[in-house]
């Protein structure tokens, strides 16, 4: 983690995509936050939050949801208030993944794909998923903090091949080792 991306306290994670051709089953990209206990960052998440809803303590939201990707701009908006999260939390894994209900669908058969993550005007990390066009999902980035200490960003594009129950499974599974 640089210095630059450190105490780090509200976000807004963005994703967008062109509706699918005419007469095609919709493109139905979905943002999914997971939260991590700080004594078992590695394990089960302590909550997710995605489809429409919100975390328990309202600190992560999804305000904006998308079936179709129609619209102008970003078409899926989740925020995340790091600075209020409760101290026994200590990692927050973001992915996003696509929903497979009408087949196979990887992110390079969805047109103009794009995320950004930012904080304010600052934008910690932005991607097409062209590095991930055979996956049906991506983590897209990682918070982090010891203790009560500052957050953290982890910027990162994981793809995996799976719907979404099965991500989430996964999503906050340690990084193979390059």
């Amino acid at each position: 983690m640089s210095t630059s991306n450190k105490d780090i306290e509200k976000v807004e994670v963005r994703v967008k995509w062109d509706p699918s051709p005419h007469g095609t089953a919709p493109n139905d990209l979905d943002i999914i936050a997971a939260t991590y206990p700080a004594d078992e960052p590695y394990g089960a998440p302590a909550y997710l939050v995605h489809f429409d809803s919100r975390s328990p303590d309202g600190t992560i939201t999804l305000n904006r949801d998308s079936r179709t990707g129609q619209g102008f701009g970003f078409d899926e908006v989740m925020t995340i208030e790091l600075d209020r999260l409760a101290e026994r939390y200590g990692r927050v894994v973001v992915g996003v993944a696509i929903q497979q209900r009408d087949g196979h669908k990887t992110f390079g058969a969805v047109e103009s794909t794009a995320m950004e993550i930012g904080e304010g005007y600052t934008i910690l990390a932005e991607n097409d998923f062209s590095g991930v066009a055979w996956a049906t999902a991506a983590v897209i980035g990682e918070f982090v903090r010891e203790g009560a200490g500052p957050w953290g960003f982890r910027s990162t594009v994981r793809g995996f091949d799976g719907g979404p129950d099965a991500f989430t499974a996964v999503m906050g599974s340690r990084a193979p080792e390059a």
